[in-house]
């Protein structure tokens, strides 16, 4: 998104407009633990679409039988995930680590 002088202004500097993820903890309760799915809570997608506007982050599709846009967005992030099992190894391999958890709790 740019500005009236061509500058875009979803990252500028000083600001909470563009922070990403900094911010998020389980603390806070914008993670689920890894022990109960991984993953963001309601809470913290909405904390991010608040400091990112324009996002359109959504939680977990986490039915037995998604049908339509949902069955659609879990087909996408399982092959997403499924990349980032090959580019880590070591999360692929451990059985209790936040991608392992991610993927079982959307049902990948």
């Amino acid at each position: 998104m740019r500005n009236d002088y061509g500058v875009c202004y979803k990252f500028q500097k000083g600001g909470k407009v563009g922070t990403g993820m900094k911010g998020m903890s389980q603390k806070s309760g914008d993670k689920r633990p890894t022990k109960s799915g991984a993953g963001m809570t309601a809470k913290g997608v909405a904390k991010y679409r608040r400091n990112n506007p324009g996002s359109k982050l959504k939680t977990a599709v986490t039915g037995k039988n998604p049908k339509g846009k949902d069955a659609a967005r879990r087909k996408s992030y399982c092959a997403r995930s499924a990349g980032q099992m090959k580019q880590f190894p070591k999360a692929a391999k451990d059985p209790n680590s936040r991608l392992r958890q991610a993927r079982k709790r959307w049902r990948c």
